[in-house]
């Protein structure tokens, strides 16, 4: 048997009440990590090496809840967002092994309700999801996780191969949701799109909406830098600053003179601000779609009157379902390039200046990644990043 032991104590990166994070020690502990104490059926042990930090982790720190339901009562681990290598298995597992690297899919569902019975386990109300609380996150050094939600990219055993990088497969959390949106979207090739917000998600759904032939592609944002950004990754895409106070008909007519006087089939709104998803609203076609990918507040004020008399869907969506073996054959075939979206890292250790980096807009963050690639003794090689 491959020997590949953890080396460093266990640590997390936590929140409070008090909206203190900092860095501490985590379960499982370094000796049950070895001993393999805590392993249950069905589950392995990862040894994590790089976590991207979410706009939703930023949130749990700063306000301390998404939502009503969502609430940080106590201390919290953060972190969805993962990717490391299978350092112990228990022996009801057979699908993986030591020395695989794997992306964590961070949702543990009941796999007996509805949803979970008809492939939507994203509505599974039983649901487990990583880092929401009072679930801990992925954010350690180590964490014990079902096997069936570790999704292979890999070995690093000697002889074998990486099918991507660690960062790559930290991203494919991001780009699941991006996917999930895409496809019920139902964007198809030459429609015109809006991707309303360059974040991270943002970002992604405009990888995603290029990669599938829409055009023309606007984007647009509040940051002239995230749409700098923008440009860069997708060259052909035509980019709008959003102003605040702009009217409702001044932006459809914005969008409108960018996209080469064409209104957009479907909007993709990743933002879940209250103005962007009416400015939406507005700019779509008669019969078009906006998508509501962002997440926002408990209520909001629509152009109802503008959805009714043109006939605009309006979708919304909860996190994803079945993305993870599509998100790594795109990332895999070079279909989309994810990895450019990273701009910051930052060992485990420095995970508050990670934070602090990722929630500051004068950063030019778009990505942070958060690593702990020194935590392990024994066959595996350094891992590319």
């Amino acid at each position: 048997m491959t020997d590949i032991q953890a080396s460093k104590p266990n640590v997390g990166v936590f929140t409070n009440p008090s909206h203190d994070l900092y860095v501490a020690e985590a379960s499982p502990s370094l000796s049950s990590v070895r001993e393999q104490k805590d392993l249950q059926p069905g589950e392995v042990t990862v040894a994590i090496k790089t976590t991207g930090i979410c706009g939703s982790d930023i949130h749990f720190w700063y306000t301390g809840n998404i939502g009503p339901t969502m609430v940080v009562r106590d201390t919290h681990i953060l972190g969805h967002e993962s990717s490391g290598v299978v350092i112990a298995v228990h022996p009801s597992v057979s699908r993986l092994e030591i020395g695989d690297a794997v992306a964590v899919e961070p949702n543990i569902p009941c796999h007996a309700c509805e949803p979970c019975l008809t492939g939507r386990y994203n509505g599974c109300e039983s649901v487990l999801f990583r880092s929401t609380p009072p679930v801990p996150g992925l954010l350690r050094r180590y964490v014990n996780h079902p096997a069936v939600w570790c999704h292979k990219i890999g070995s690093v055993l000697p002889g074998r191969t990486m099918d991507m990088s660690f960062e790559e497969g930290a991203l494919l959390e991001p780009l699941a949701v991006a996917l999930a949106g895409f496809q019920r979207a139902g964007i198809r090739l030459g429609d015109p799109v809006l991707v309303a917000g360059a974040g991270p998600i943002g970002l992604v759904t405009l990888l995603c909406c290029r990669a599938a032939g829409a055009e023309p592609l606007v984007v647009t944002d509040l940051d002239q830098g995230r749409l700098d950004f923008a440009k860069k990754i997708v060259p052909n895409a035509k980019t709008l600053k959003v102003v605040p106070g702009t009217s409702l008909q001044d932006f459809h007519d914005q969008v409108r003179e960018v996209g080469y006087g064409e209104e957009p089939a479907v909007a993709m709104e990743c933002t879940g601000a209250e103005s962007s998803i009416a400015s939406a609203i507005q700019a779509v076609k008669f019969g078009g779609k906006v998508f509501v990918i962002g997440v926002g507040r408990e209520e909001i004020k629509i152009p109802f009157m503008r959805a009714s008399v043109r006939e605009v869907d309006l979708q919304f969506q909860y996190r994803y379902a079945n993305m993870w073996p599509r998100a790594i054959r795109l990332v895999k075939g070079g279909v989309l390039n994810v990895k450019q979206l990273t701009t910051h890292r930052f060992p485990i250790e420095k995970a508050k200046d990670a934070f602090e980096t990722a929630s500051d807009p004068k950063t030019g963050a778009i990505k942070v990644m958060i690593q702990s690639l020194d935590s392990l003794d024994g066959g595996a090689p350094s891992p590319r990043l």
